[in-house]
């Protein structure tokens, strides 16, 4: 596979192959294992991403932070022995293609279903993620039911947003949805939310964009194909619990995430697909 003057292939110590990006439009990380992108800086902007300092790039172990891709389970399985969020965050991914213009820069990866347990997922299907860099982020996740057989699944692109002050951040956009939160509700969102607190919101009927208010900028973050959306910050106690996460690092971050859950999951009748996308950028 040729890649283009702006990409190259590195290796971090502890042995992850990543695309190391350095173009005229952005700087980014993008490792095989989940096909996680893990930084990616507008030219003379900040890093709309954030990541760990606690993180440690080890093999078979998701990252924390940038965007991981849960699938084909959000959150917790029904069978309490599987992996939270899916195990396509920990598989090494294909390397399909690299293109440059003046436009953007794109690479696709796929997950090779030949590495799959079957005992997880059984159905014949394709997953490939696209990046499209740019002055802006766009990833697009397809999944593609190859088989004779419908199948459904719940996904989400786990986007981990920096912030100096997640007690002065806000996200707006989330007005009129409906929220379960802990297992209870739903509820509907009235006001821009604020963090003072523990906050795992499963978001449905969402609008398709919201802003992210920081000291450093607002961030706007948009999904295609997708009515539901994850808002989470685990604040004090669950800081505490979390690996390789450092325990005051809840300050710093939040989750905003474009996911299809509960009455927003992808069903798939043969030879059908369907394309998560979310946009991101800051706001000048």
């Amino acid at each position: 596979m040729e890649l283009s003057a702006s990409v190259k292939l590195a290796r971090t110590e502890s042995g992850l192959e990543y695309f190391d990006v350095n173009g005229p439009l952005c700087q980014a990380k993008i490792y095989l294992q989940g096909a996680q992108i893990t930084e990616f800086i507008p030219a003379g902007q900040k890093n709309l991403l954030w990541v760990s300092e606690d993180e440690t790039y080890l093999e078979g172990q998701s990252i924390r932070g940038g965007i991981p891709i849960c699938w084909p389970w959000f959150g917790v399985h029904a069978e309490p022995d599987w992996p939270a969020h899916g195990f396509a965050r920990k598989q090494v991914w294909r390397a399909e293609r690299v293109e440059e213009d003046e436009s953007a820069i794109r690479i696709v990866l796929s997950l090779p279903m030949v590495s799959i347990d079957r005992t997880f997922w059984p159905h014949e299907s394709s997953l490939t993620v696209e990046f499209v860099l740019s002055d802006q982020l766009e990833v697009k996740l397809t999944n593609t039911n190859t088989g004779s057989e419908t199948f459904s699944l719940t996904q989400a692109l786990h986007t981990y947003f920096p912030t100096p002050a997640i007690a002065q951040t806000r996200v707006d956009g989330l007005q009129g949805a409906q929220y379960i939160e802990f297992g209870e509700g739903p509820f509907t969102q009235d006001e821009v939310v604020t963090f003072a607190r523990e906050t795992d919101m499963v978001y449905t009927q969402a609008p398709e964009v919201q802003i992210i208010e920081t000291p450093d900028g607002k961030i706007e973050v948009g999904r295609e194909h997708s009515s539901s959306c994850v808002l989470w910050n685990p604040w004090i106690e669950k800081s505490k619990r979390l690996s390789n996460f450092r325990d005051d690092e809840y300050h710093t971050m939040l989750c905003l995430e474009a996911a299809n859950v509960m009455d927003d999951a992808v069903t798939l009748a043969p030879g059908e697909s369907h394309t998560l996308t979310t946009k991101i950028c800051w706001l000048q």
